[in-house]
């Protein structure tokens, strides 16, 4: 069981899998059962946690590795990418929020759609030169969205609240 949990601790840490990956993934090994309250709890902050673990090192570092190795031969293509890729979400972000950027973060990394997320939200934000508070509070504000969302996805409250309404 402990293996399980670590795997689903690892997974919320993998780049555009994040904890939309790992909630699915724990709730179908039955670490999230809805009659246990205390151990879906647990399990939830365990794909948070893992989710949020690399962020303060992307914003302080992602930046710095990948402008240094955008000209490498091995990695310039990468880091290139990963900086286009950064640079464009941050600017699409930016022209729709103007001012109420920490919202607009929160809302990008809180949405689980493809492409979105801590890991994206935060080079984004970095490359855009945000400050490290309001980036770490807006990240962990979107994440623990995002993780309801996929929390209430993965128990089928979402599929039984449509069929209801529908």
């Amino acid at each position: 069981m402990f293996i399980k949990y670590m795997i689903v601790f690892f997974i919320s840490m993998i780049p555009l899998i994040e904890l939309r990956g790992a909630i699915p993934v724990a709730a179908a090994w039955g670490l999230m059962p809805t009659g246990n309250l205390p151990q879906l709890i647990a399990t939830y902050a365990l794909c948070i946690v893992g989710n949020m673990l690399p962020v303060p090192v992307i914003y302080l570092f992602a930046r710095k590795f990948l402008e240094w190795g955008q000209d490498k031969k091995l990695i310039g293509g990468i880091c290139t990418f990963f900086l286009t890729k950064g640079a464009r979400a941050g600017k699409k972000l930016e022209a729709k929020a103007g001012n109420g950027m920490f919202i607009a973060l929160l809302l990008f990394v809180g949405i689980p759609l493809p492409g979105t997320g801590a890991w994206s939200g935060t080079l984004a934000a970095s490359l855009l030169d945000m400050k490290f508070k309001p980036t770490i509070l807006a990240v962990m504000a979107g994440v623990l969205l995002a993780g309801i969302i996929m929390l209430l996805a993965s128990l089928g409250v979402l599929g039984a609240a449509g069929a209801i309404l529908g």
